[in-house]
């Protein structure tokens, strides 16, 4: 293959990747490559097309995913022959399975693997035999051009409107981006930011890091009441809007359009900007996010952590259009971005066409435990969807939270209280979040509902303590 040239993909139609792989098929077709031959390492192949080696390890892993090319460690990749050994998928170990502890965490939500341990264990092989991995320097812009190529097409799920991969920052989960994104935003010695009334606890974490003080803003069925929103933004000068509009956490709630664009119209009005959390959402989204609406003043957060894995700790920040700069500048001064090896597994992950259809998976399977959740719990008041990794359960009368925390622990269940979502001084309902946990079998699940379930029919005498 040193020798052969496989042709020129300028003027072929769709992705470069593509053309890549339909002429290292068409080369093994005609007789030019046989099986057992050597490719050449990614980075010389790139410099003869004339592309990112990104693109090109990204060609070979079609190939191998299809069984047309197959790669050796530390020796490189060639053309399958029959004789090409087949990796077997690796089997998925559940940790502290229930028959031996009793103990099911319900607190975050756990993912099923699903295929995409196998997939994650391919790309961090493919990019440790890749020549092209700089393992010298540190990470640049540039090395990450292909893998924030496929993050983009990866955000496509999500309706914000056109996103250039120059726009999108890699990030060390959403927690990460969440910080970063405040970090651009806030001015000022003590900067308010406005969050929903129950939300994601990380906003008040990363804004106290900051010294920022933090505001929550009353919702009702539909997520933010807009008149609140306006006034406590004139009220305080706020500068930031934390909001999950499309899978709000814990309630559950999804901001419908004709809110979403009152509360974008008063973010316009006030001046503050928005930060649209969307790390929660396994489906497409229902309606545009405020980053189609707002475009100038909304940046948008999202990670694989609830579609893929949380493990990898890997999140995109997408800014306004004019701030794409000092959101890479927040990135580099912070930790000088992505690693460049993770960004190259993220590259080969996200940009494999096995990519969506784990996701898929994921959903299905998640859907499988939401649906045995509500069977066992939905005559109480549960908040649920289909495509959310977790219930909402406003607790029966006379039940206080913490009683009913202490109650299911001490049936083995681990729960969130909704006093991890509110601030501290403000009145907490009398509800819990329960999370999806599929690394335990779908069985184990559904007892662990049950459980749940017997205790709400069947009250200790303290519930009220």
């Amino acid at each position: 293959m040193d020798t052969i040239s496989i042709g020129d993909i300028s003027g072929m139609p769709g992705p470069k990747y593509r053309a890549v792989a339909e002429l290292i098929q068409a080369a093994i077709s005609d007789g030019r490559l046989t099986p057992g031959d050597k490719l050449p390492p990614v980075r010389d192949l790139a410099w003869e097309l004339k592309i990112t080696p990104g693109t090109v390890a990204r060609a070979y892993s079609v190939l191998t995913d299809k069984g047309v090319l197959h790669a050796e460690v530390g020796r490189g990749t060639f053309v399958a022959g029959q004789e090409a050994p087949a990796r077997p998928e690796p089997r998925l170990h559940i940790r502290n399975p229930p028959r031996e502890t009793g103990i099911v965490s319900l607190f975050s939500p756990h993912l099923p693997d699903v295929g995409q341990v196998g997939a994650i264990r391919r790309a961090l092989r493919e990019v440790a035999e890749s020549e092209a991995t700089d393992l010298l320097n540190y990470p640049s812009a540039r090395a990450s051009d292909s893998a924030r190529q496929a993050a983009a097409r990866w955000l496509s799920t999500a309706q914000l409107g056109p996103v250039d991969p120059e726009q999108l920052v890699f990030t060390h989960g959403g927690q990460n981006a969440v910080s970063l994104v405040m970090q651009c935003v806030l001015r000022g010695r003590r900067p308010v930011i406005l969050v929903e009334e129950l939300s994601y606890p990380g906003f008040r974490r990363a804004a106290e890091l900051l010294r920022a003080e933090v505001v929550p803003v009353p919702m009702d069925a539909q997520g933010i009441i807009p008149e609140e929103l306006d006034r406590l933004a004139r009220t305080h000068a706020a500068q930031l809007l934390c909001t999950s509009p499309e899978v709000q956490s814990p309630t559950c709630l999804h901001t419908p359009l004709a809110r979403r664009e009152a509360i974008a119209e008063v973010a316009r009005a006030r001046g503050f900007q928005i930060l649209e959390d969307d790390c929660y959402r396994l489906a497409e989204a229902r309606q545009p996010g405020y980053r189609m609406l707002l475009p100038e003043q909304t940046w948008y957060i999202a990670s694989i952590s609830k579609q893929l894995t949380p493990a990898l700790r890997v999140g995109f920040a997408v800014a306004p259009r004019d701030s794409a700069a000092a959101l890479r500048r927040a990135a580099e001064y912070g930790f000088f971005g992505l690693s460049t090896p993770l960004a190259e597994t993220i590259g080969v992950l996200l940009g494999a066409p096995s990519a969506d259809r784990l996701a898929a998976d994921v959903r299905a399977e998640v859907g499988r435990y939401i649906r045995a959740g509500v069977n066992a719990l939905g005559s109480y008041d549960l908040t649920w969807n289909a495509d959310v990794p977790f219930f909402w359960l406003r607790l029966p009368e006379g039940w206080r939270v913490s009683a009913f925390c202490q109650a299911a622990e001490a049936q083995g269940l681990k729960i969130r209280s909704a006093e991890d979502f509110a601030m501290r001084e403000a009145r907490v309902p009398h509800a819990v979040r329960i999370s999806i946990n599929a690394e335990v079998s779908l069985a184990a699940f559904e007892d662990a509902m049950l459980r749940l379930r017997r205790l709400l029919d069947n009250p200790p005498q303290n519930i009220g303590v």
